[in-house]
Parts: structure tokens; C-alpha cells; sequence
């Protein structure tokens, strides 16, 4: 166990140089893609949950929204991959960095608001005055309006960067009290065990959800603005 509580999320150095390059680009090899004309079972399995989600996903969507299906459906394999690998003892999750949830967050949610302006000009500057307000309130509501806006990529990073954090560092925690009581009570032991077997099942899935949530909020401002 390292000393540092934080240890655990300071960007790793390779030769003095930051390996986060390779950290990122490592959850691309997990999905091999087939070059014969039958794929085995681990590929057709990653192509139907693909499919399954770009369903549920793109169902909302328009024709224009639909172009997006591919970015979308990258991201959200990227996210959920890069946060599952983060469990594993001795790695570094990217994704608990707040610059880089901010460098995914903020040009995919520019490009929802560009598309909105570019094709529904005039619903996207509804938003910013909702039907039958009072006109004392106008100025109130489209400052408060646009700050929930500019909000929006900074919510994205936030949310993901803090629950993959809190995650971290409670599992961490509750592993430096099981070492810790190793030595003294060997059924104080066994339950902090338990309950850290329990947590890391539980922080699997909240890993995946994340990944979900962050798309699908990034798919929900696209269907806003196409």
C-alpha cells in the first residue's frame, strides 16, 4: 500500500517521460476485430452488447442525430474500459483526472451547441427564454439560463471525475484497514475483507454506469439540439 493516499491518482512517468499515452491507447487492443468471415465467441459477444447499446441508445434520435452513433458508442467503450482497468492493482485511471474528463466533455458538448445553432437556430435560443415567462423576469432567466449551459461540460467532468475517485480512495481505505488489522483480530480482518470484496463488485459497476450516464447526458444535449 502506498503511503500517499493520493499516490494512487499522480500521473505515472515512464523514463521521465508521462506514460498516460499508452494508458489511454491500451483499452483499444481489448477489442481485436476479426478478419475471417466467422468471428469467435469473445468477438461476437462485444459486437451484440455493441449493438445492444447503440439501440437503446440512438432511439431517440434523428437521422441527423444518428451520424453521431459512432462517436458516441467509442466513447462510451473507451470510458468503460479505461475505468474497469483502473481497478486493477498498481494501474492509474485516466478518468480520474479532472483535465481529462474536461478535454472529453468540453468539445463533445461544443459540438452539440454548434450543431443547434448551425440547424435549429431559433429552438436552441428558446432555451434560454422558456414560454410565458414574465417580462420583469427575462433578464434573470436568460443570465440563468446561459450559465446552466456554459455549467453542462463542467457537471460531465465533475460527476465522473469525483465517483471514480470517491471510489479509489474508500477502496483504498477500507484495504489499508484490512492490512492494518491483520495482526490484531483475525475477525475484524475477515469482515473489512468482505466488505472490500464487496465494494470492488460494487465499484465495477459503478464504473459502467458512469460510462452510460456521461454518454448518454452528451447523447441527451445532441437530441436537444438536432
Amino acid at each position: 500500500m502506498n503511503e500517499n493516499l493520493f499516490t494512487p491518482f499522480m500521473t505515472p512517468t515512464l523514463l521521465g517521460l508521462p506514460a498516460v499515452v499508452p494508458i489511454i491507447l491500451f483499452p483499444t487492443l481489448l477489442f481485436p476485430t476479426s478478419k475471417h468471415l466467422i468471428s469467435n465467441r469473445l468477438i461476437t459477444t462485444q459486437q451484440n452488447l455493441i449493438q445492444l447499446i447503440m439501440k437503446q441508445m440512438m432511439m431517440i434520435h434523428n437521422a441527423k442525430g444518428q451520424t453521431w452513433s459512432l462517436m458516441l458508442m467509442s466513447l462510451i467503450i473507451f470510458i468503460a474500459t479505461t475505468n474497469l482497468l483502473g481497478l486493477l492493482p498498481h494501474s492509474f485511471t485516466p478518468t480520474t483526472q479532472l483535465s481529462m474528463n474536461l478535454a472529453m466533455a468540453i468539445p463533445l458538448w461544443a459540438g452539440t451547441v454548434i450543431t443547434g445553432l448551425r440547424f435549429k437556430t431559433k429552438n436552441s435560443l428558446a432555451h434560454f427564454l422558456p414560454q410565458g415567462t414574465p417580462t420583469p423576469l427575462i433578464p434573470m432567466l436568460v443570465v440563468i439560463e446561459t450559465i446552466s449551459l456554459f455549467i453542462q461540460p463542467m457537471a460531465l467532468a465533475v460527476r465522473l471525475t469525483a465517483n471514480i475517485t470517491a471510489g479509489h480512495l474508500l477502496m483504498h481505505l477500507i484495504g489499508s484497514a484490512t492490512l492494518a488489522l491483520l495482526t490484531t483480530s483475525f475477525l475484524a480482518t475477515l469482515l473489512t475483507l468482505v466488505l472490500l470484496l464487496l465494494l470492488t463488485i460494487l465499484e465495477m459497476a459503478v464504473a459502467l454506469i458512469q460510462a452510460y450516464v456521461f454518454t448518454l447526458l452528451v447523447s441527451l444535449y445532441l437530441h436537444d439540439n438536432t
